[in-house]
Parts: structure tokens; sequence; C-alpha cells
């Protein structure tokens, strides 16, 4: 590719330095950013995120966030999903 120097002058990340150098159509449906996205929360579980916020809050010299992940362990979600999630409610 004789432009590909044009490609180099900005900042890239790791899905569009593997399309550089593999091909463009090199990524199979599934791989690369959308791949890492969370899936969404379901009402239920925003009841239920609001239901144990509210409900360790107040407990003092605990983390609440990692107590509301204990109790949500089953999910699979991070640190960073919850507290956006309670963030945005």
């Amino acid at each position: 590719n004789k432009k590909a120097f044009v490609e180099l002058l900005f900042w890239k990340n790791p899905t569009a330095v593997r399309e550089m150098t593999e091909g463009y159509s090199s990524l199979q449906e599934g791989e690369g950013a959308a791949r890492s996205r969370a899936p969404p929360w379901t009402p239920q579980e925003e009841q239920e995120l609001r239901e144990l916020y509210w409900k360790y809050k107040e407990v003092e010299g605990e983390d609440v966030i990692a107590t509301i992940l204990a109790h949500l362990a089953g999910r699979g979600r991070t640190r960073r999903q919850v507290v956006k999630q309670l963030v945005r409610l």
C-alpha cells in the first residue's frame, strides 16, 4: 500500500494496527473492539443494583462497590461496569 505512511501519522488502537498489517478485512465477526463491549443491563439487574446500593451505602468501613460485587458475582460484572451503571442511575 503506497499510502500506508499516511496511516502512521495518526494514533492507532491495536485493532487498527492488526488490520493494517494483516489486511483490512482480516478481522472476523466478533473480534476487535465490539467483542469487548459489556452486555447491557437488564431492568431486573438495574433494580437489584439499586436495592443493593441502598442496602449497603451506609455501612461504615466497607467498600460499597466490593460488597455489591460480592452479591452480583454470578453475572460477571466488573467493578468499573458497576460504578458506571450506578452513576448512570
